[in-house]
């Protein structure tokens, strides 16, 4: 079986990776110079089942309404000018309830959690190395309110089986030592000891060699420009650049993040998957004892502070603005704010300022799975989970091409849940019509 596997992140890595293990001939595409050197090249370094949670929640319109006046907002809106934006909000905000978050919880960290697992194996397997630390979680709250919340939100953890433990202020940095100077700030916090962290760049990279080995031909500054079709099969992928080769498989994978959608929108595929931009500053690590020893998450700001071996990785906030890739200085402002008051080790003036488009569906579950092609697969919208999910998903998604068992369920992954929403969403609106 022949697979061609479009785009280089640490998703399409994996996924060309797991396929090849099981035998499969396959062939990965991606338009940079090199693997993950977009979305997974400077995220925020966690690999967090435990932290898989819905970004519609209840609640979430009104703190998104307080959110568009602070000027160290986690979530800003900026029109960008599509419709669809428009579309992609109104469906995520009709995830925003009680039901829809369980469920959508669910599915997160079913994934998540058999993610971490895959990883293990691998890294055990593989020998990999990426600065890998295995210190888990921990969500900082600073109000009362935000320890309540978790309070809450614990029963899910606990009907999951996600150990976790609820911190007072000496816990958080009995956990978190080098917290010790922002002691004022902190009210609680909520430890995930199963969580993991690491460098995704480096691990693509390591596991993109990997893949070479087993066999994967890996072609990078090289740009897909569509799909070919003939009825219900793919029969090949178009290249860009005048005399290009189409190149052929037997069956093709699509893991191109946010541009998902618009390379698939002309088969007639509606992909609900929106860009989420996020930040990040990689800064030098000057003083340890001023340093996490994991991750910590600022549940105020959703931020988010990691240690690697000599650097300290910031990240977080999102903005709905569409494919901008700028760098406001705003956003910087705001990382280095969070960093110098819960961590003020590192070297900031070296830092290095990078954003990312993060792939979200308005549910924040993936899409992993069949097409209405017979022959056409996605394993996409992973939001700012694409690291936690992606082995877990690329193994998932083998599985199902290969034949073999799915050691997971896979209820509720595939596309087809928003196919199911768009029929009965145009039945609605034909039946309004007719009244």
């Amino acid at each position: 079986m022949k697979v061609i596997v479009v785009g280089g992140g640490v998703v399409g890595v994996a996924t060309a990776f797991y396929l090849a293990r099981a035998g499969a001939e396959v062939e990965l595409l991606d338009r940079q110079p090199g693997v993950a050197l977009e979305t997974s090249y400077a995220n925020a370094g966690q690999v967090s089942p435990g932290y898989s949670t819905p970004w519609a929640a209840p609640g979430i319109p009104l703190k998104a309404a307080k959110w568009m006046f602070q000027r160290h907002a986690p979530l800003a809106f900026r029109p960008d000018g599509t419709l669809f934006q428009l579309r992609w909000m109104r469906a995520m905000l009709a995830n925003c309830n009680a039901a829809s978050y369980a469920r959508n919880k669910e599915r997160m960290m079913r994934v998540a959690e058999y993610s971490r697992d895959c990883l293990r194996e691998l890294r055990a397997e593989l020998g990999l190395q990426y600065e890998q630390r295995s210190g888990g979680t921990l969500q900082l709250f600073r109000t009362d309110a935000q320890v309540a919340a978790a309070e809450r939100d614990t029963r899910v953890l606990e009907a999951s089986g996600v150990p976790h433990e609820l911190l007072d202020t000496a816990g958080v940095i009995q956990v978190e030592p080098g917290l010790a100077g922002a002691r004022q700030r902190i009210r609680g916090g909520l430890r995930l000891p199963n969580d993991e962290t690491g460098d995704c760049y480096r691990f693509t990279v390591e596991l993109a060699e990997q893949a070479r080995r087993l066999g994967v031909r890996l072609h990078v500054g090289v740009q897909a420009r569509r799909l070919l079709r003939q009825g219900p099969r793919i029969t090949g992928l178009e290249l860009v650049g005048h005399g290009a080769p189409v190149l052929q498989a037997d069956h093709y994978v699509v893991a191109l993040g946010s541009f998902s959608r618009g390379f698939v929108e002309a088969l007639g595929m509606d992909l609900p998957i929106y860009p989420v931009k996020g930040y990040s500053l990689t800064i030098p690590l000057l003083d340890p004892a001023q340093a996490p020893v994991s991750t910590v998450l600022d549940e105020t700001y959703k931020v988010a502070l990691t240690r690697f071996d000599d650097r300290i990785r910031v990240g977080g906030m999102a903005e709905l603005a569409g494919f901008d890739a700028s760098l406001p200085p705003r956003r910087r402002e705001t990382l280095e704010l969070v960093t110098r008051e819960l961590f003020p080790g590192g070297d900031l003036a070296a830092a290095q300022f990078w954003s990312g488009l993060r792939p979200m569906t308005p549910d924040s579950t993936p899409i992993i799975g069949a097409t209405p092609y017979a022959n056409l697969f996605l394993n996409t919208g992973h939001g700012t989970l694409g690291w936690t999910m992606a082995c877990g998903s690329a193994k998932l998604l083998s599985d199902l091409m290969t034949g073999s068992a799915p050691a997971i369920s896979t209820e509720g992954l595939a596309m087809d849940r928003y196919l199911r929403q768009g029929r009965a969403g145009r039945r609605r609106e034909a039946n309004e019509g007719l009244s």
